[in-house]
């Protein structure tokens, strides 16, 4: 059964949901406008997280200051890269910080695939590729395109309770979750207790 990570959490209400449904990861959104929290409130947000959940940061062509302030101040527990960095960044982290690095690729090939599996991540994130976005678009990509790899993988881009029983089954690490349990912007209750009941029941 894969994991769950339910990402760009912004509010009290969104910790207090996963908190009680509890998937296996949250996210904290440090990039563009739509989801993007101040790390301050994510601290007091991670504050009130259950200690059973694992918070990821993401961040989008960010400085490492940044992120590795963000670690060791307890404000996350992993790092998602989702933007343009490369293996020089990902080992300037490596260097500074033993927090798990997911590294996101929007798939437009196999090579993209082949090429994220190369550098010295602990996990690849699959996310849909849309011009000029670096994620959190809501679209899915052909899965059936997604080849054998040696790395675990998170799976992202528009995942709802239609499709995350199929996408359950193609074998990812983890499902990452934003969009589908949002109902006008913001995490829905509801969806993300639906969601998960659907990912954990499934053969």
């Amino acid at each position: 059964m894969p994991k769950i990570k339910i990402c760009g959490l912004k509010r009290i209400e969104d910790v207090e949901a996963v908190n009680e449904y509890k998937p296996d990861y949250i996210g904290f959104v440090f990039a563009g406008k739509k989801r993007y929290i101040e790390p301050q409130t994510a601290h007091v947000l991670k504050q009130n997280l259950s200690p059973e959940l694992k918070a990821v940061g993401v961040f989008v062509n960010a400085d490492t200051d940044l992120v590795l302030k963000l670690v060791a101040e307890g404000t996350i527990d992993m790092i998602q890269l989702h933007g343009d960095e490369g293996e020089e960044y990902i080992r300037h982290l490596r260097k500074k910080t033993d927090a798990p690095i997911i590294k996101a690729v929007r798939v437009k090939t196999v090579s993209d695939i082949y090429s994220c599996e190369r550098l010295s991540c602990d996990y690849m994130l699959f996310d849909t590729f849309v011009k000029d976005s670096y994620g959190g678009s809501g679209v899915t990509f052909d899965w059936s395109m997604i080849p054998k790899v040696n790395k675990p993988f998170f799976l992202a881009g528009g995942l709802t309770e239609e499709n995350i029983a199929t996408a359950a089954r193609i074998n990812p690490f983890c499902l990452d979750i934003s969009s589908g349990v949002e109902t006008d912007g913001f995490k829905d209750r509801e969806k993300i207790k639906n969601i998960i009941d659907i990912v954990r029941s499934v053969k």
